[in-house]
């Protein structure tokens, strides 16, 4: 088995573009995609303190308002990547 190029958090892959971050292995049949939504400055760092998460099908033949399955906003990256990980059931 090849190695994973990609950071991982609960050994699930965690790819971040921007202001976006997918969890999940796209090979499964869902993934988390996470949204930072705002951002406020801790200790001369940005954190994000307003997420989107969204439970989505990795089925392409679905129509796009079909494919996502649960919605939820939170309020840190840990709170989110907690509710990411029920969702996965890692």
């Amino acid at each position: 088995m090849a190695e994973s190029s990609f950071f991982t958090y609960k050994g699930v892959p965690l790819v971040r573009s921007g202001k976006t971050i997918y969890f999940g292995n796209m090979y499964d049949e869902y993934v988390v995609m996470i949204e930072i939504l705002g951002t406020k400055k801790v200790g001369g760092m940005d954190v994000a303190d307003k997420l989107r998460i969204r439970k989505m099908a990795t089925d392409i033949t679905l129509p796009p308002k079909d494919q996502i399955v649960k919605k939820a906003e939170k309020e840190s990256l840990y709170e989110a990547l907690d509710i990411a990980c029920a969702w996965l059931k890692v």
